[in-house]
């Protein structure tokens, strides 16, 4: 469940270049694109750009190298050409590397074009609510402690936490033990050591919490048909605290205005 040293870096090298494939996607002008357009786009980048290998693609039988989460879908979302990203839209993109053996999974909710302020204030929250979960992790806190912080922070501002999917232990394999919940209660669950590394990735909903899979066996939306966000870090717990090894640039500041390990 831990890592060793050598394996960290592996693991901080994947991390750093899935940090880069967002940073290439926080160039692109989104509006009038297909999701399949932008699952292309992104393979041909971590594939020829950074020598590595899109680690999404054949798991679980799944055809593409990313999910696109658009609107109302919680996670899972399919890219399909006929699907247009239109001004107005908030499109989570989750995608992992690898590299080297080792996995790397992280996720961002972008907004196109002119986005409702409503829509604004839930991505705003959801971006904030894996931020409190990220500053409990140090060793010796517990896994409630990430869920209980996340759920807190969405329900003191009017959202629910998605229940039926949680974070993971990852490396070798994408999904390893722990599973991360984002609810919880503090001073509950496994006691975090240094070494393990795992992923934080509250989806939050404006409307009720329940989700249901669509007729393709992956698609998750809202049951009520409101709004949904997500991001997503992987991190590892160090001997002072935590660090996010899939940490973007635009974060770095961030990081240390919260004391955290960049």
């Amino acid at each position: 469940m831990t890592k060793q040293p050598e394996e960290l870096a592996l693991l901080a090298e994947s991390g750093r270049l899935l940090a880069s494939v967002f940073g290439m996607l926080d160039r692109l002008s989104l509006a009038g694109m297909s999701t399949l357009e932008v699952d292309e786009m992104v393979e041909r980048f971590i594939v020829h750009d950074l020598d590595a290998r899109p680690a999404s693609k054949g798991q679980y039988g799944y055809g593409f190298v990313l999910n696109c989460s658009v609107n109302d879908v919680v996670c899972h979302g399919v890219p399909s050409a006929a699907e247009v990203l239109r001004d107005g839209d908030i499109v989570n993109f989750d995608i992992t590397l690898e590299k080297n053996g080792y996995i790397a999974d992280s996720s961002k909710t972008y907004l196109v074009g002119e986005v409702h302020p409503a829509a604004r204030r839930l991505v705003q929250t959801s971006y904030e609510a894996m931020w409190m979960g990220i500053r409990t992790v140090r060793p010796g806190a517990r896994l409630g402690d990430i869920g209980w912080a996340i759920e807190r922070h969405a329900k003191r501002n009017g959202y629910s936490v998605v229940r039926e999917y949680c974070g993971h232990g990852i490396g070798r394999e994408m999904h390893e033990e722990p599973q991360i919940l984002h609810f919880g209660k503090p001073g509950t669950g496994l006691a975090l050591r240094e070494g393990m590394v795992f992923t934080i990735e509250p989806m939050l909903n404006r409307g009720r919490r329940s989700v249901r899979t669509e007729a393709d066996g992956w698609t998750v939306v809202t049951q009520d048909g409101s709004l949904s966000a997500q991001f997503e870090h992987t991190v590892a717990v160090t001997a002072s605290g935590v660090s996010v090894l899939t940490l973007r640039a635009e974060e770095r500041d961030m990081m240390s205005r919260m004391k955290l390990v960049a």
